[in-house]
């Protein structure tokens, strides 16, 4: 099989750059599904018709990125959103002391409705358009910490539903894969300070107007895609948020 990059490029673009391009199309089509070992370079190479080196650039950026991931001796693999990726990359509310704990969750609402304004511009769909909500109640050492209120477009997740969501063994993301072939690349989070409504301390078990950290985030698939606008309550009294940026960040 050949699949020859195109010649076309834009001045100053880079070979890898396009060799990229073409391995993410075909993780997104799910040629490649997660968990599966991906063509050697060698292979790569004579399928892009690009130099082995040229395929191994753009192998590291994808890994740099955990799109893929290297197993020494064994392959180049398709990240799955296993509980270690999940607990490492995703979930970043840890105790005060730093112990970090995988939470307890449990589903407490699930409803289909129309995006508003604000959801349809965060999940770049039409306004009306059917999105599934749902909120997820997570706690750490017994104790009720987060809560996780979660929408994402219906028209991607036909099959998600109430008892999907209840019944999962796996982390959210990994459902995402397994009920959508939909895979989360990347997440951009936005912070800020906010009080418990009636619901939401009945539910956190503080009083009503105690202070919470709110935890915006737009996660976004291949092609910078997104697919799931979530809103997190944090009840900080024992616990934070905390991110290690690795790498070259500015």
């Amino acid at each position: 099989m050949t699949d020859e990059i195109s010649t076309g490029m834009s001045p100053g673009t880079h070979l890898y750059k396009a060799v990229k391009h073409k391995i993410t199309e075909s993780l997104r089509t799910g040629e490649w599904k997660p968990g599966e070992v991906i063509p050697s370079e060698k292979k790569l190479s004579a399928r892009f018709s690009v130099s082995i080196g040229t395929v191994r650039k753009a192998v590291d950026e994808l890994t740099a990125e955990n799109v893929l991931i290297r197993h020494q001796g064994r392959g180049t693999f398709v990240a799955s959103h296993g509980r270690g990726r999940y607990f490492f990359s995703f979930f970043h509310i840890v105790r005060q002391d730093g112990h970090r704990e995988f939470p307890a969750v449990e589903l407490v609402e699930f409803d289909r409705r129309q995006a508003d304004a604000k959801t349809a511009a965060a999940l770049g769909i039409g306004v009306g358009d059917r999105v599934l909500c749902f909120t997820n109640r997570l706690s750490l050492q017994g104790e009720p910490v987060i809560l996780d209120q979660i929408t994402v477009p219906a028209a991607l997740f036909k099959t998600l539903n109430e008892r999907t969501l209840r019944d999962r063994r796996s982390t959210i993301y990994q459902l995402y894969q397994e009920q959508a072939g939909i895979s989360v690349i990347r997440t951009a989070d936005r912070v800020r300070a906010t009080k418990a409504d009636a619901a939401k301390a009945r539910l956190l078990q503080v009083p009503a107007g105690h202070p919470l950290l709110l935890v915006v985030r737009v996660a976004h698939s291949f092609k910078d895609r997104p697919v799931e606008l979530r809103h997190s309550y944090v009840n900080t009294d024992r616990h934070e948020y905390a991110v290690d940026l690795i790498g070259d960040q500015f």
